[in-house]
């Protein structure tokens, strides 16, 4: 009996199995994993997480594929029945397939701001952008923000950027009016684009392969005309009558803008983009100036004449108004930002600083103390004094001190980040002296924000550490207006603690100030005597 109770079920579950049809996933082992898209025209599918594999299939783009684990900047995936590895940088999620309408505007507030191939400060760097650049908004992971520039996609750190919804009411701009009434004829976009180097070096090769042959080496900052692009390479002119391609990674698209001119003589016009929502647009060159017009980032004003820190600008209707220059960047109708870069014609001689110029800025100042340390040491006193006692020594060595402040008074950060942009620092040296709650905590510190920032960091600090007694908190990473903003290469120095007893009473003196200022000397001589070798 139990016997036909076995077979009867057998029966019942082979019928079931029968009507019921096999429908299962084609990708039944990855269920779970995450599904991405191609994000470029092809994408290779290789045999493993590198350029240097085998191609083993050719993506279109729109396909999907499924993530099943990734590894540095690839990911493992499959797709259909194969599996393989694609580059991250070259895909995007899901969410970002269904977001693609977006109307969110990015407008980078730093110049040079990496753009990474994942929301990490460990991640590759795809490209850098420069202040008052526009990208689409994409998606928001906590302090990253994925963006499309161009034909790229990356992620840049949040806080570097403003984030502008293109449906919100802005207030009118002449700018196209107004270049329309300078010059007979608009201005006109040259095609193709110009490909700009970032990299210190990269081949130039025969063809669009990292296994073909080096014709080569282009330099950071070269720029060439671009002839084609094939997927991720770029072909150029490097030289007169002579093509060659390079890996579209190591440099950024520009595309160049010209004035057709009716007569030779007329001037080119210049223009500022604002980079922060909510910039104050004033009657006068003041802060405390009545406020014309609120302006968003992204916004582009001609420029009339400069005073100062300020920029009058055109707004409309024969209208005008100010804008201080620590939050505008500048472009001239070329469509290049200007920069106050001077040639050092000096050459210099190792031991010495001559030809060099650098930014010392005292911390705080006015009615921005700083810390008060217990025995009632306002930071912002010291940290002048000790910047005055620098000076002498970077000038004595033939250096060109330029200081953001030299008495008792506030100057905003980002107009201390305007004057290292202005004076094209060699180097800024921002001064405090730090507190804690906890009053036994000491020693001193050295900041650095960007990567390009740390070397220097180093340098000085390890010229810090051969002079003063203090402990040694070693260089760190420091998440400061003054060094984040800076395209120069910049540093803040802690130089103890006020907020300890015993430290506040040592580094009050002028006998540590003087062994201070001697250790940053020695640091900076150190940093650019290496730059010489």
């Amino acid at each position: 009996m139990k016997k036909n109770k076995i077979i009867v079920g057998l029966s019942i579950l082979l019928l079931f199995t029968a009507v019921i049809p096999y429908n299962f996933s084609a990708r039944p082992a990855y269920a779970n994993g995450e599904p991405l898209y191609v994000n470029s025209e092809i994408l290779y599918l290789r045999e493993g997480p590198g350029l240097s594999y085998p191609i083993i299939d050719t993506l279109k783009e729109g396909t999907e594929i499924i993530s099943i684990e990734k590894q540095g900047d690839w990911h493992h995936v499959q797709v259909g029945q194969q599996e393989g590895w694609v580059a991250a940088w070259l895909v995007k999620t899901a969410n970002v397939q269904k977001d693609s309408s977006s109307d969110k505007t990015v407008i980078s507030q730093v110049d040079s701001l990496n753009v990474r191939v994942a929301p990490s400060l460990s991640a590759s760097v795809l490209t850098k952008i420069s202040s008052g650049t526009e990208s689409k908004f994409l998606q928001q992971e906590q302090d990253w923000i994925q963006i499309q520039f161009g034909e790229m996609t990356g992620w840049v750190f949040a806080e570097y950027v403003t984030v502008k919804d293109a449906k919100s009411e802005t207030p009118e701009t002449p700018t196209d009016n107004v270049q329309q009434e300078q010059s007979n004829e608009p201005i006109e976009q040259i095609d193709p684009n110009t490909f700009t180097v970032n990299v210190s070096a990269v081949n130039i090769r025969k063809k669009p392969d990292l296994t073909a042959k080096k014709l080569g080496l282009a330099s950071e900052g070269q720029q060439f005309k671009v002839l084609s692009r094939d997927h991720n390479w770029v072909e150029i002119e490097y030289e007169k009558g002579k093509k060659g391609w390079i890996y579209s990674f190591y440099g950024t698209f520009t595309k160049q803008l010209k004035q057709n001119h009716s007569s030779e003589k007329e001037e080119a016009k210049n223009f500022v983009t604002i980079i922060y929502n909510g910039t104050n647009l004033r009657e006068s060159p003041s802060t405390s100036s009545n406020v014309v017009v609120i302006a968003d980032a992204g916004h582009t004003y001609p420029i009339v004449e400069s005073e100062g820190d300020w920029f009058k600008i055109a707004v409309k209707d024969q209208q005008t108004a100010y804008v201080a220059n620590w939050v505008v960047s500048e472009n001239n109708s070329q469509g290049t930002t200007s920069q106050n870069n001077t040639s050092q014609v000096a050459e210099r001689k190792q031991g010495t600083l001559k030809g060099l110029t650098i930014v010392l800025d005292a911390g705080h100042g006015g009615n921005d103390r700083g810390t008060t340390g217990v025995r009632g040491t306002d930071e912002k006193d010291i940290n002048i004094i000790t910047a005055e006692m620098l000076r002498s020594k970077l000038q004595a060595a033939g250096a060109n001190v330029v200081m953001t402040r030299e008495s008792d008074i506030f100057v905003d950060l980002r107009k201390r980040v305007a004057v290292s942009h202005q004076a094209s620092a060699d180097a800024f040296i921002s001064i405090h002296y730090d507190a804690n709650e906890d009053s036994s905590v000491s020693g001193f510190t050295t900041y650095y924000t960007n990567g390009y920032q740390q070397k220097l960091a180093e340098y000085v600090h390890e010229g810090l550490a051969s002079k003063v007694n203090l402990k040694d908190r070693g260089p760190r990473f420091g998440n400061y207006l003054v060094l984040r903003e800076n395209r120069q290469n910049a540093i803040l120095l802690e130089l103890g603690y006020l907020s300890n007893p015993s430290e506040e009473r040592a580094i009050t003196t002028d006998y540590y100030r003087e062994q201070a200022t001697l250790g940053i000397y020695q640091g900076l001589l150190n940093y650019f005597d290496d730059q010489l070798e």
